[in-house]
């Protein structure tokens, strides 16, 4: 079973990309919602948090304040080296489990994940993808989806693999600033390949 890592900025269009994967039948594991699965209320990572960062740091039903989070550890690298070494075994541990090859037909499974050369998650892949936007389009797409400040994407960005050292480490390359059919033409091509090389 060959594991393709699919990477990129923030930004950059991964969900887009992995849901074409998706369609031609490829089974993708997402570390975003793996993220979000292991600091569910009554885990042992939430509670760790809860008693890192008081109270506060949840919301009324229990459940995490991300955007909240986000904001205290993009302003405290001490914060966030704290957090990443609480969650990124966990999370890491969680793809392993959700990635085992017994129910898929098919020779290759992706990995989505926007940390995947930043952590050692690379580490559990074959071969590395990279959807890939120029920076400026990265902050745009950002501030339009989560609203967020121009201030807090280009720290989300600086805090990421610079995109040219994140394209010189990948086996292909999507280039998502282009019309959609023309990105569905690159998934359709790269995934032809990849069913032969595999197969």
């Amino acid at each position: 079973m060959i594991t393709v890592g699919l990477t990129g900025g923030i930004g950059s269009g991964k969900s887009t990309v992995v849901r074409q994967f998706g369609a031609l039948g490829i089974h993708w594991v997402d570390a975003d919602d793996v993220a979000r699965e292991v600091v569910e209320p009554g885990t042992p990572a939430l509670r760790e948090i809860e008693e890192h960062f008081g109270g506060q740091i949840l919301q009324p039903d229990g459940t995490l304040d991300r955007a909240q989070l986000r904001q205290i550890v993009f302003k405290a690298p001490d914060e966030r080296k704290w957090l990443e070494s609480l969650l990124h075994p966990i999370i890491r541990e969680e793809l392993i489990r959700q990635l085992k090859p017994e129910n898929y037909q098919l020779p290759y499974a992706l990995l989505v994940s926007p940390l995947l050369l930043e952590t050692d998650q690379h580490q559990l892949v074959d071969r590395i993808l990279v959807v890939d936007v120029p920076t400026e389009v990265q902050l745009e797409r950002t501030m339009a989806r989560d609203n967020n400040s121009r201030d807090q994407v280009e720290r989300i960005i600086a805090a990421q693999i610079p995109r040219e050292q994140r394209c010189a480490k990948a086996d292909f390359v999507i280039d998502n600033n282009q019309p959609l059919d023309v990105v569905e033409r690159q998934v359709r091509e790269l995934h032809d390949r990849l069913m032969v090389e595999f197969g």
